[in-house]
């Protein structure tokens, strides 16, 4: 499609946590973008309490120090990106990034309809039972009050960890 067209066309709205199953739907965007022809705007909700202004304690050059949550996030999500352009080269070129501070569910839903965006996508921990049950979940609830097309892509599955200690055991 010629740019003209490109402009015309809606974006694809990526929400990223900065989590392998936010990498994953990140690139599942990318492509469908490229299929589509449509932009692709990787948005980042900093998720900050009402009360007080959070901070991240971030170790650089091995010395801690305590940042602005906002400022650590900006950092946090412009790595996360380098790397994964890196990586991928051809399939993230061209992308517009958003920080935004607040609850995700809302302000992705935001982001959203400011940007008019055909469809959302972010990944999932596939987390179950009763870590669901204590956390929520905010794919679960983007899919449900979302007024356009969600698109949840699972995480990696988790390693298991834990082994039957009635199992032989490789020495």
């Amino acid at each position: 499609m010629k740019e003209s067209n490109r402009a015309k066309t809606r974006p694809i709205l990526a929400a990223i946590d900065f989590s392998p199953c936010s990498e994953r739907a990140l690139l599942w965007a990318a492509r469908t973008a490229k299929l589509f022809d449509a932009p692709l705007i990787v948005l980042h909700v900093v998720h900050d309490p009402e009360s007080a202004p959070g901070y991240y304690q971030r170790s650089k050059k091995r010395k801690k120090y305590l940042r602005r949550i906002e400022e650590a996030a900006a950092e946090m999500m412009s790595d996360f990106l380098e790397a994964l352009e890196k990586k991928y080269p051809e399939l993230l070129n061209g992308f517009q990034k958003r920080l935004v501070i607040g609850l995700p569910v809302t302000r992705i839903l935001e982001v959203a309809g400011e940007t008019q965006a055909q469809l959302v996508v972010a990944g999932s921990h596939g987390r179950s039972g009763f870590d669901k049950l204590l956390l929520g979940s905010k794919a679960q609830k983007l899919v449900q009050i979302s007024p356009i097309p969600v698109t949840i892509v699972k995480g990696p599955k988790p390693v298991e960890t834990h082994k039957d200690p009635d199992e032989p055991q490789e020495v």
